[in-house]
């Protein structure tokens, strides 16, 4: 019997779009299943909106994965 393992594909453009229209109140890192740094996230306004603009920047250059470590689906 083999051993298979479950994983779920984020989307990197809905990463992306979450990230730049609803990032400063964490939305995109509960929808990648960071809910620990999405509250922190909300809590400061999106690292007083240094946080939010490193996070698009980490989505667009394919360094940002899911709470899983998985890397974003193109």
């Amino acid at each position: 019997m083999t051993n298979t393992a479950i994983t779920t594909e984020k989307s990197f453009v809905v990463a992306l779009l979450l990230s730049i229209l609803l990032g400063t109140l964490g939305i995109d890192r509960f929808y990648l299943g960071k809910i620990g740094t999405g509250v922190l996230k909300l809590l400061t306004a999106g690292g007083f909106g240094i946080w939010w603009i490193i996070d698009i920047i980490l989505i667009v250059t394919d360094k940002m994965t899911d709470n899983a470590g998985q890397p974003l689906a193109h």
